[in-house]
């Protein structure tokens, strides 16, 4: 086992991965960049680095600095969090070349999932439904042309590269094809060095439904059930929940069944989640594979009493899984919900000092927090302040008691999102499941910004 663990991440994963750190005796180190010096993360570790400037260039995104900070704290190995440098192969392959493990899958396996085409392409040999599209890379306006008449409209031009929704866009006709193709390419040259497109053909009201998968060094892989994340603005999770509402066991089933058939066609490793778009026939698509931990993996954690940085962690160390499917049982309901510094009107981000910070308590209530109270909100990164995650019985319990934890959620000196999740959690449509990717523009109209 580890005895000292670099954690190259900050705010809630940070801390998220510190508490399973110190709950299997395993000493954890922080790196902080010049805004996060008082930041919870930095606090709660046992060491802690500074690692650069406020911007995250500087600081979080530094692959050298951090290795070398990491070599300073003697670290067996470091945890990459989600976001930033998580899914980065080069920063996979330097902590290898310095004897560092690094926990999560191997650099081949991050590069070949890390471009959506050659994720498409492998996905397709090894049997796993796939959107209709196109699996060649398009450099230019003409060749995107051409497929889109192949394929038919409306479609997605998608960046092969990256995510977040950076480079995505609807596409209804040929105009807006030739009005959009430039500009998505250059936004995804500027945020991923890569300006290649794919195309596929739109999925009417889908769900986005994604499977969390672990497998070990010996080939063993298990699936956790799923979680549905298709409440989203701009391609961006707003409300998770596990299990889905929309599924049946047999979905569930052959869902899990393909996620663990893509794993191993790629020879994965550690921690994953296969995502899928779904219609409204159930008919499922591959979307991505995120080859790291999901912001939203409490809520799996809950339904199956396990702790996924744990055998994460395990995993890194050459251990077995000491699990088959046969185990896994998924017990009650939970939704995550992400609390955001940003106004709810304009969703424009809202930096400032939090001057009151209470926060609901109850057996069934979770947080997953980058903040305190006195905590400054900088401009430098995602608003994410937290994450609020409930569980009950069933979904019906579970909304009613995360509405009630959400009221008594009290935030002053920075404007949050809550009023937006009230509402959405308080929508007859959410209540009764229909939640398709399309929800908060269908039903929150003030919320098209």
């Amino acid at each position: 086992m580890f005895k000292k663990i670099l954690i190259a991440n900050r705010g809630e994963i940070a801390v998220r991965v510190i508490r399973s750190c110190h709950s299997m005796g395993i000493k954890a180190v922080a790196i902080y960049s010049e805004a996060d010096e008082n930041a919870p993360h930095v606090k709660m570790a046992d060491e802690a680095y500074l690692v650069g400037g406020p911007r995250v260039n500087e600081s979080y995104l530094n692959v050298d600095k951090i290795i070398e900070l990491a070599k300073e704290a003697k670290a067996d190995a470091i945890h990459p969090g989600y976001g930033l440098l998580s899914e980065n192969a080069n920063f996979a392959k330097e902590s290898k070349r310095n004897g560092i493990t690094f926990i999560g899958p191997t650099p081949e396996v991050m590069e070949k999932m890390g471009s959506k085409i050659e994720a498409r392409k492998t996905m397709e040999a090894a049997g796993v439904p796939i959107v209709p599209g196109n699996s060649t890379p398009l450099l230019h306006l003409e060749e995107a042309e051409i497929v889109a008449g192949q394929i038919g409209y409306p479609l997605m031009l998608k960046a092969s590269a990256g995510g977040g929704g950076i480079g995505m866009q609807i596409i209804h006709d040929l105009d807006e094809l030739r009005k959009a193709f430039s500009g998505n390419q250059k936004r995804a040259t500027d945020f991923f060095r890569d300006g290649a497109m794919f195309i596929e053909k739109l999925v009417q009201n889908p769900r986005h439904i994604e499977i969390q998968i672990l497998a070990d060094h010996e080939g063993n892989t298990i699936f956790l059930g799923e979680r549905e994340c298709s409440i989203q603005r701009r391609h961006q999770k707003v409300v998770e929940e596990a299990p889905s509402p929309f599924l049946d066991e047999q979905n569930r089933k052959e869902m899990g069944e393909t996620a663990v058939q893509a794993a191993k066609a790629i020879g994965y490793r550690n921690a994953g989640t296969v995502e899928f778009i779904m219609d409204e026939n159930k008919n499922y698509y591959f979307l991505e594979m995120n080859t790291r931990l999901q912001v939203e993996h409490p809520i799996t954690e809950e339904i199956t009493g396990l702790d996924l940085v744990e055998q994460q962690i395990k995993i890194a160390t050459g251990d077995a899984l000491t699990l088959d499917q046969t185990d896994i049982e998924l017990n009650g309901h939970a939704i995550e919900v992400r609390i955001y510094a940003e106004d709810p009107k304009t969703f424009f981000p809202s930096p400032g000092k939090i001057t009151k910070f209470n926060i609901p308590t109850g057996e069934h209530i979770r947080h997953e927090l980058a903040v305190e109270e006195e905590s400054t909100v900088t401009p430098f990164y995602d608003p994410m302040i937290g994450k609020l995650i409930v569980k009950g019985k069933d979904r019906e319990e579970t909304i009613g008691n995360l509405v009630l934890a959400l009221e008594d959620y009290e935030v002053e000196g920075i404007k949050t999102n809550i009023p937006v999740l009230l509402e959405i959690l308080t929508h007859f449509e959410f209540k009764r499941g229909n939640t398709t990717t399309n929800f908060i523009n269908d039903y929150l109209s003030h919320s098209k910004v």
